[in-house]
C-alpha cells in the first residue's frame, strides 16, 4: 500500500489502514485503549471513532493535498473498551475535486454496524496551509 496522505497521523489512535483501492475504497481497524475511554464504564469518545472513520475517507481519496469539507455522521451504538472497530469505505460519487465518501463502522468480533457517515472530501491544487 502506498498511502500518500496524512502520513504523520498516530495510528494507535486514528487507526491502522488495513486495505487500499486508491480511490475506490479502503479498510481501518481502530484499536481500542484506555486513552480513548470517557468514564468509567468503558465508553470510547465519539472523537476518537470520528478521527477513525475520517481517516478512512481520506486514504481512500488518497491524495497529498485531501481535506475533509462536510460530514454528516450517526452513531448508532457505542464502542466499548476492548471492542475493536473496522471502518470500511466507498467512494460514492466524485465531480471534479469533490470526493463523497461513505463510511462504516462495526464491531470487529460482532460485525454489528456501529457507525455510518458521509463524508465530503475536497483534493486541493496545494496544500490547505499554504
Amino acid at each position: 500500500m502506498n498511502i500518500k496522505t496524512h502520513k504523520k497521523i498516530d495510528n494507535s489512535l486514528s487507526g491502522e489502514v488495513l486495505s487500499l483501492q486508491e480511490g475506490q475504497t479502503a479498510t481501518v481497524k481502530l484499536q481500542t485503549d484506555e486513552r480513548m475511554v470517557a468514564d468509567e464504564k468503558g465508553l470510547i469518545h465519539g472523537g476518537f471513532i470520528f478521527s477513525a472513520a475520517d481517516y478512512c475517507a481520506m486514504v481512500t481519496v488518497n491524495h497529498p493535498n485531501v481535506v475533509l469539507g462536510a460530514a454528516e455522521v450517526k452513531f448508532l451504538k457505542p464502542l466499548k473498551l476492548g471492542q475493536n472497530a473496522i471502518f470500511k469505505s466507498q467512494v460514492t460519487s466524485t465531480e471534479g475535486k469533490k470526493v463523497l465518501v461513505k463510511v462504516e463502522g462495526f464491531v470487529e468480533s460482532t460485525q454489528e454496524k456501529f457507525f455510518e457517515g458521509n463524508f465530503k472530501c475536497y483534493i486541493l491544487d496545494k496544500h490547505v496551509l499554504e
